[in-house]
């Protein structure tokens, strides 16, 4: 993990900390209506100690009326990381002067070198602007109201539904070219780049998710919905048509979804297909490609995984799956004859079902 996403994984730990529905973000909203401002370190640890001057040892459980009353003071509140109480109430924070800040008012300066010096998130509440902010490792980042953050979110689950239909569409349209036997790596390119578009709004979804707590309890359950099976469809495609010289490699279907994930650009197809380490060149795209077999076998119900390993291995090759017998597949380790026929049956019933749905 890079510095940058480290930070803003601790962002977004601290934003989920004060979400609407928290009691320290009842505690947050008292002191706004009361517009007396406040700055608030979430965590005590020796860097804490060391930087703090004055105040009160209180040592008292965290609640969000004894929070606004705190603030009433003039000085800082630290409160413990879980919070569970309020450390300290009236001192004094004292960061290094010369760590770097583009704040320009007293309470936003100090928050902003606390969390740089210590790495603890620290709440800075403005009286005259009547906002929240926090600042995480040099980061800063503004509280908004919960309608505002629930708008976004509803436009973002919007446009996730819509990605998400057009991704079954490609994805059907897929099997039914692996069944025939006629698939390009346009094909395959184009369903990865509908499912890494399906991953990234679902996480831009997420991040707003935070903001809202309790507020977007309905929203998650939809989007849970919605991307139910995603990640496992990721892996199954990688697993079908990485090129053979990266699959034999020791965690290259894990590192291919890396790799995925950080591409800046999914418009080009040619750049998915340079991660599937098949050829990149436009023309490469119309090639005919051959998956090994697992997207199919993943949806013959009551199938182990390890069985389904041993039977691509065994086989190679979707086409030469789906030509197998009853017989042949009894040949495959752990493949008796009940689940043999089970196999047989359950492919034969895919296939026929994925025609029918694309010339019915």
């Amino acid at each position: 993990m890079t510095p940058d996403q480290h930070t803003d994984t601790r962002l977004q730990e601290a934003l989920a900390l004060m979400a609407p529905g928290t009691p320290l973000r009842d505690g947050l909203e008292r002191i706004l209506q009361g517009r007396t401002g406040a700055l608030i370190v979430i965590g005590w640890d020796r860097s804490i100690e060391q930087i703090t001057n004055g105040g009160f040892v209180l040592d008292v459980p965290f609640s969000a009326t004894r929070l606004r009353e705190l603030a009433k003071m003039d000085g800082a509140i630290v409160i413990d990381r879980e919070r569970q109480a309020i450390v300290r109430a009236g001192v004094q924070l004292v960061p290094d002067p010369s760590l770097p800040t583009d704040e320009t008012g007293t309470r936003h300066r100090t928050a902003d070198r606390v969390s740089r010096q210590t790495r603890h998130p620290v709440i800075s509440v403005s009286k005259s602007m009547n906002t929240i902010a926090v600042y995480v490792d040099g980061r800063h980042h503004l509280l908004e109201e919960s309608t505002r953050v629930m708008a976004r979110a509803s436009q973002a689950v919007a446009t996730l539904e819509g990605y998400k239909d057009r991704l079954d569409e490609v994805d059907a349209s897929l099997s039914s070219l692996e069944i025939e036997d006629t698939a390009t790596l346009r094909d395959v390119c184009l369903v990865a780049q509908r499912l890494e578009m399906v991953v990234r709004i679902r996480d831009e979804i997420d991040a707003q998710l935070l903001m809202l707590g309790t507020d977007g309890r309905l929203l998650a359950l939809q989007v849970h919905e919605l991307i139910r099976g995603v990640e496992t469809s990721r892996r199954l495609l990688v697993r079908d048509y990485l090129a053979p010289a990266l699959y034999r490699r020791r965690r290259a279907v894990d590192r291919t979804l890396e790799a995925l994930g950080k591409r800046p650009d999914l418009v080009d197809l040619t750049t998915i297909a340079a991660a599937l380490g098949q050829p990149d060149g436009a023309d490469a795209l119309e090639s005919p490609v051959t998956p090994r077999g697992f997207r199919l076998l993943a949806r013959v119900p009551r199938l182990p995984e390890v069985i389904t390993d041993r039977i691509v291995g065994h086989f190679g090759t979707l086409p030469r799956l789906l030509a197998a017998s009853t017989e042949d597949l009894q040949r495959v380790e752990g493949v008796g004859e009940t689940r043999a026929r089970s196999v047989r049956d359950g492919l034969s019933r895919l296939a026929e079902a994925s025609l029918l749905e694309r010339y019915g």
